[in-house]
């Protein structure tokens, strides 16, 4: 094969699949001089490019489905009083920053291990922090998202977004955003 082809294939292939195959690896797919590397390291080789593959298809799935389950359960949580007050602010500053936390704890566990994570299915009302938390295989919770109602002085009210995880035993607060509600007290959570 010529060299131009094969150089403009490598690009291809490294576009096309959205960086998931990079030039070396394409380059080695591409590869027709088996004196440059054996058919069983090649074969090896996509083996594990499939592998990896397959792995990042799996995460994309997991982050996809506990990202739509957060944002039911966040506006579930909100209610019909606060949700469509803040639903636009929401969806804009504290939904990306939820997702950027779900892909950290997607990319702690192997594809096969993502399978046994859950969402817990219920948020919490009344003054209760909880949206949602992610759960492991033994039942524990990882990572617990919530929401606080904050009254710095003379600024009115805000809520607070933010997750803790279990490395620290859920202590720290990791902030996801603040959203402005107003100098009135807000409605509890899940008021109709």
């Amino acid at each position: 094969m010529p060299a131009w082809l094969r150089k403009s294939l490598v690009v291809m292939i490294s576009i096309f699949t959205f960086g998931m195959v990079s030039p070396a690896q394409a380059n080695v797919l591409l590869n027709t001089d088996r004196n440059e590397k054996s058919e069983t390291s090649e074969t090896a080789y996509v083996e594990t490019l499939e592998d990896s593959y397959d792995e990042a298809v799996e995460k994309e799935r997991f982050i996809g489905k506990v990202m739509k389950e957060a944002e039911e359960q966040s506006f579930q949580k909100f209610g019909r009083k606060i949700g469509p007050v803040i639903e636009d602010e929401f969806r804009q500053t504290i939904l990306p920053n939820i997702e950027r936390a779900i892909e950290m704890v997607a990319a702690q566990y192997p594809g096969e291990k993502l399978n046994s994570l859950e969402i817990t299915e219920m948020p919490g009302g009344g003054q209760s922090e909880k949206i949602f938390h992610i759960i492991g295989d033994n039942g524990k919770d990882i990572i617990r998202f919530h929401v606080r109602r904050d009254q710095p002085p003379q600024e009115g009210f805000w809520f607070n977004f933010h997750y803790h995880t279990y490395h620290d035993g859920f202590q720290t607060h990791y902030e996801l955003g603040r959203i402005f509600w107003a100098k009135n007290t807000p409605p509890k959570w899940k008021s109709e």
